[in-house]
Formats: C-alpha cells, structure tokens, sequence
C-alpha cells in the first residue's frame, strides 16, 4: 500500500498524480487538501485533510491569521509549521494514524518538507519530488536528505537543480511528466491559430493581445486563461495550434513537450523562481521562445510570429515514458 501526499497549490501535483498511478500495482491512498477529483483510478482512495492555513479563533476571542501562529518556520529549519493551528495538527494527525493502522510500503510527497520528515519518521521509505528553481535552503536540503529516493521530472542534462548536489545516488532524473506522454497527435497544427494555455497574462493584457492577434488574422482559443474557460482535455486545442502560449509549470511544459509544440512560454513570478529558472532553460536550449511576465501585448505577438517560423524538437525533455519511470523509482523503495 503507497501513500501519497498531493500539495494543494493549483492542479499540477494531483494532475501528475494521476498521470503516474496507471503504472503501480499497489493501493494508493491520496492525502490533500483539494477536494477529491470527481474520477479515480481503480484502487485508490482519496482524503481530504483540513486546511493549515486558514485563520483560527485565539484564546482571547480574536481572529488570527495562521501566519501569525508563533515562529511558522521553526527558526527556518521548516517551510510551514503554524504554532497551535488545529489544521495543522489534525492534517498530520491524519497521515501519522493512517501509517500507524496500515501496511504501508512507501510514501510518496509531492511536495512538502514537512510531511516528508513526519512519513520518515514513521519509518516509512519516502520518494519526494524535485522542483526547479533555486532550492538550496535548509527545509529544502533536509527534505532531500531525508528521501530515500528523490524524483526530478525532467530530462537529464536540462534542468540543473543545485540542490539535489551530493544526492545523485537517490535521484531519478525521469523526464517531464505529462498526462498526454503516450498519447498520439489527434489533428495536425492549423495555420496561425494561437493557443493561451492557463494564466499567463492579466485579462486586460490578454484581451489586447487576443486583439492585436486576431486584427494580424490568427484565430485564438483559450484554455484555464480567463475566468469560465477551464478544459479537462486540453490535448486537442494544443494539437491544433500552431503557436501555444503557456506558463512555465512543470505540468504545462510536459504538455507541449509531448505535443512538440512551438510555443511562446511566460514564466510566473513563483517560489524560489521556479518558473523564471525553466523559462530560462527553455530558451537557452532552443525548445521555446519565452518572454517575461511583464511583457507587452506587442512583444508576446511578436514572441508568437517568431515561434510560428520554428521547428522544436522536445525529445530531450524526457516526455515519453516519464510517468512509467517514476514509477519504477517509486517501486524502487517498496518496503
């Protein structure tokens, strides 16, 4: 029976969750504060813990954010540990009596430093994720330390992670985990049809470059760009455009790897430059054309007409076959 514990922030990590799971034999019961998708996999259980981060009512009657909880990060040595926060206790809580009445063979945490040091407490083996950006911090080294093996979604030689420095024996550089990593092309590209692929401009700056490029004739579709216009499959609106306009997620930049894609790729302003540091990867390897996060409406067409005349070539990105080899690095660990 594997464990795995999803992060809450957007829908990448249960997304490449469910990307992974068809390739493992165990039971897989999820841990996370999202709400459960509405399908599964066979065999697997979802739970939903409560939330750390909401504000609590104090002793004195008063309405208190988390944040301000005592120290939050234990004197840095933790990301997110509030002080007396019923959330916080009641999440872990819940993982450590799952443990405890269980026969649990390996814990998988996508990510967090505190739940991987409470599984390998428990005497758990422990598979955490990598993430690009810069991650040489004391929570982030002491999570990797604590790993009996460490999963980087990305193709060998293109990301270079400092953190994972001293740490080759447990890491398992797999490829970018997409959900369409097998999926064969459904149609071919159009002609000059553009693609804006999740939250990547402001509304504003998104309506006058959807106008600038329709004015230049392009035909634009959106998906998870705006509000109201979320697609559970995406995989033909990215096989049909010629030019994809993307963020620089992880999950994201799979996507377009399987697809080979030609894309414009805006990194958002995240934790420790997470996407900054793939946009700039992306770019210095020739699989895409970036811009940055403040840019222009002109610029970002200028950036799509420039895509339009490239040919990418995404095999070193690792896309194919990513999902069954992190999950043979998780079965590496299956006690």
């Amino acid at each position: 029976m594997i464990g795995w514990y999803v992060h809450h922030h957007g829908w990448g990590h249960v997304t490449r969750m469910r990307a992974i799971r068809p390739f493992l034999d165990d039971d897989v019961t999820v841990f996370s504060s999202l709400p459960r998708p509405e399908t599964l996999p066979e065999r697997t259980t979802w739970v939903q813990l409560p939330s750390d981060a909401d504000p609590v009512d104090a002793a004195d009657g008063t309405r208190r954010e988390a944040a301000t909880l005592g120290d939050v990060t234990a004197g840095g040595a933790l990301h997110w540990a509030p002080v007396g926060h019923p959330g916080h206790r009641a999440r872990l809580a819940t993982m450590a009596t799952w443990i405890a009445e269980n026969p649990v063979t390996a814990f998988v945490v996508d990510v967090s430093v505190e739940v991987t040091m409470l599984v390998r407490l428990l005497g758990v083996p422990t598979v955490a994720f990598a993430q690009p950006g810069e991650r040489t911090d004391q929570p982030h080294r002491l999570g990797y330390d604590l790993a009996d093996r460490i999963i980087a979604p990305w193709g060998p030689g293109t990301i270079e992670a400092t953190g994972l420095r001293g740490r080759d024996d447990r890491v398992r550089p797999v490829g970018a985990i997409s959900r369409y990593g097998d999926r064969a092309r459904t149609v071919e590209p159009d002609e000059r049809r553009v693609l804006f692929l999740s939250r990547t401009l402001d509304d504003d700056r998104l309506r006058r470059t959807i106008a600038l490029l329709e004015g230049d004739g392009w035909t634009v579709d959106s998906a998870g760009a705006r509000d109201g216009d979320r697609v559970d499959d995406v995989w033909p609106l990215i096989c049909a455009a010629t030019v994809v306009v993307s963020a620089a997620g992880q999950n994201g930049v799979a996507d377009l790897a399987a697809a080979n894609a030609r894309a414009v790729v805006i990194g958002q302003d995240r934790p420790f430059g997470e996407q900054e540091h793939t946009a700039r990867v992306l770019a210095a390897q020739g699989y895409a054309q970036t811009a940055p996060e403040d840019a222009s409406p002109e610029a970002i067409v200028a950036a799509v007409r420039s895509a339009a005349e490239t040919s990418p070539e995404w095999t070193g990105w690792g896309v194919v076959g990513a999902a069954a080899r992190a999950a043979a690095a998780i079965e590496e660990v299956v006690a």
